[in-house]
């Protein structure tokens, strides 16, 4: 009887859900943002309930019920235009460039219409979608591996936005899967449980970010996990170094998807040493050259450089840290001096990172002896959790998306605030309750108040545990 009850339980959080879903991705535009919030409110709600169902009982076919379900849900958002960004018109606008022989890289959108460029006219390319694009007058800042799909899908559906948009889910949709399996793989192979596949599985911000509103985080995640599962294969056949050539290969991936694996490579070294690091980051580095090529010269890699720096300079949305410098620049100086402090908070990320990979490198030599690679390797987990964090938190934009990352590593932490932090962000989306995009700084605090407490619990919690093995 007990049984049955759990069994019609979950199948009721997961209609409730199904209904959730729908109403996001084919009825609720994001300037609704009461209804929004109380449609992830259910779905954050079902989520917690049903973690809970499969961790009390984790029978076969509950998991693999919670596994279809996962995959369901993805599915069912793959045919609606997203309707939580506006970044997909880029995508296809940059397919359509590069179906018709043309770099993205090359020019900026409004190019096409004040003279600059001089060739003859693009199919698709309109001032129509040139409306709909939300940085006209900024280059493209998409890697290769993204670009690959832009093209594919304009090349399939040169005249259709709508069936562009789906290819490109399309593939979202298969990196995502890709995803699950690696981490039901990865977790069997730290011997973790395996209900902890649903703390991503079923994360409603991932599934309505990724496959809904077609972010290519998921293309980041699957290839870094990738990465970390030729590792694992190479720890246990080292002779193979085969292994060790085809995570660098998928890494390379991972930095052409989005540029942010770059932060990773640091706490890459102490797992596979020095002297075959060298190999490694050569092979890697390969890859992105030959990711990069077809796209690029000297004129357009600077273009690119280009769009990141403004990247840190011109664009803010949901910060924490910088917000707080903004605020005192605005009381000792009177203006928003975000080119300023923009460029110290990118160098002290990259200080913070190569701190974090100091202080994990000096630790691991004065206990190599207790530490073996199988332990190393979970800990890289953690530790690219921490060098993502300290990039976040010192970012000038923080997009919902942004935090699916932190979600797929938290999976084999300890630490579950960045699960917390899938649902408080959902506040951010106040901003789009009129055209004006007004933040509310109050929401603001609440949103990072809550992360940051949360955070600074559970490592007060961690050194508590640390002592206690230790006595």
């Amino acid at each position: 009887m007990l049984e049955k009850r759990t069994f019609n339980s979950i199948h009721l959080l997961l209609g409730m859900s199904m209904i959730a879903y729908l109403l996001l991705g084919y009825g609720i535009a994001r300037s609704e943002f009461g209804m929004l919030l109380g449609a992830f409110g259910v779905l954050f709600s079902a989520y917690g309930l049903l973690y809970r169902e499969f961790k009390a009982d984790q029978k076969q076919q509950y998991l693999m019920l919670g596994i279809g379900a996962a995959i369901f849900f993805r599915f069912c958002l793959l045919f609606h235009y997203p309707n939580l960004s506006d970044d997909f018109y880029r995508f296809v606008w940059d397919g359509r460039l590069l179906v018709n022989g043309i770099s993205p890289f090359a020019y900026l959108p409004i190019d096409f219409f004040n003279g600059n460029y001089t060739g003859p006219p693009i199919l698709g390319i309109h001032e129509e979608l040139l409306q709909q694009l939300n940085s006209p007058k900024y280059f493209t800042i998409y890697p290769p591996v993204c670009q690959f799909s832009f093209y594919l899908s304009s090349s399939l559906f040169p005249e259709s936005l709508y069936g562009a948009t789906v290819v490109m889910k399309t593939t979202i949709f298969a990196l995502e899967c890709g995803s699950l399996y690696l981490i039901y793989r990865l977790l069997q192979a730290f011997r973790l449980p395996v209900y902890l596949l649903f703390l991503y599985a079923l994360n409603p911000l991932v599934i309505v970010e990724l496959c809904g509103n077609l972010h290519f985080e998921a293309a980041m995640i699957f290839f870094t996990l990738w990465s970390i599962w030729w590792l694992l294969k190479w720890e246990q056949k080292k002779e193979e170094h085969r292994y060790l050539y085809a995570s660098a290969v998928a890494m390379g991936l991972a930095v052409c998807s989005k540029l942010i694996p770059l932060i990773f490579l640091p706490f890459l070294i102490l797992r596979i040493g020095i002297i075959r690091s060298i190999s490694y980051f050569l092979v890697l580095g390969l890859t992105c050259l030959i990711c990069f090529l077809p796209l690029f010269d000297y004129e357009i890699m600077m273009h690119l450089l280009a769009s990141v720096e403004l990247y840190f300079q011109k664009f803010e949305f949901n910060a924490s840290i910088y917000y707080i410098c903004r605020r005192i620049g605005y009381w000792y100086i009177g203006w928003n001096m975000i080119e300023y402090i923009g460029k110290r908070l990118a160098l002290a990320t990259f200080i913070g990172i190569m701190l974090l990979a100091g202080i994990e490198f000096i630790r691991y030599h004065l206990q190599a002896h207790k530490i073996s690679f199988k332990q190393l390797l979970r800990q890289l987990f953690t530790s690219l959790l921490f060098a993502l964090l300290i990039y976040f938190a010192l970012a000038t934009i923080v997009h919902p998306w942004y935090v699916t990352s932190l979600v797929a590593l938290a999976v084999f932490t300890r630490f579950r605030f960045p699960i917390v932090w899938s649902a408080v962000i959902i506040l951010s989306y106040y901003t789009y309750l009129t055209t004006d995009y007004i933040e509310s700084m109050w929401l603001v605090v609440v949103e990072y108040g809550i992360v940051y407490g949360c955070l600074m619990g559970e490592l007060l919690l961690s050194k508590r545990l640390e002592v206690s093995q230790h006595h």
